[in-house]
């Protein structure tokens, strides 16, 4: 279970997308990892990537938020992505080393085939209200759309959009998303 102080995770964040991108030219070869669903959160990160800083937040357009892989074994649906052209979703990037990529591919299940790694252009949000483009991999599981995800796990994903600075529209409607309330330490949906 994650638990956090808000306010302190809200600093640390605030400091942290303050930052430039160190000075990536647009659309860098340089590897962006875009978090869109719990690894939004900055202490499962630092627990899975410790090395690989997050280095701002950002929009990736033309594609939509969904559920998927609910026989996978976990708790319900997982969250992944599909192509939809009127549809924006919110990400956390982190400047990922490549021993942090290596791990987070086994946390996420790539070696067992349940996530492939696509390469998406972002608009990175800025201090001074503009946008510019960048490129970044990103997960997306390799399972049919569909499935409720666990209350809990929606939880944590909106927890991660708000502490990372979503707007409040964008977590609210994360938080009123359908969920079974299967979990750890629940006897079923």
């Amino acid at each position: 279970m994650i638990t956090i102080r808000v306010a302190t995770a809200t600093n640390l964040i605030a400091r942290l997308a303050a930052l430039p991108l160190w000075g990536r030219s647009r659309l860098s070869s340089v590897p962006l990892y875009a978090a869109y669903g719990s690894n939004m959160h900055p202490e499962q990160m630092l627990e899975r990537a410790p090395h690989s800083p997050m280095a701002g937040t950002g929009w990736l357009h033309g594609w939509r938020l969904t559920f998927a892989g609910e026989d996978i074994g976990w708790e319900g649906a997982l969250a992944t992505l599909v192509e939809d052209p009127d549809e924006k979703v919110f990400v956390v990037l982190y400047d990922m080393t490549p021993a942090d990529e290596q791990n987070l591919d086994r946390w996420e299940g790539s070696e067992l085939g349940f996530h492939k790694k696509i390469r998406c252009r972002i608009e990175c949000e800025s201090t001074d209200t503009t946008t510019d483009p960048v490129l970044a991999w990103l997960y997306v599981l390799d399972a049919w759309e569909g499935g409720l995800p666990s209350a809990r796990y929606i939880g944590v994903m909106a927890d991660a959009a708000e502490i990372a600075g979503a707007p409040a529209e964008y977590v609210h409607d994360l938080r009123t998303r359908p969920a079974s309330n299967v979990g750890p330490g629940t006897s079923g949906g």
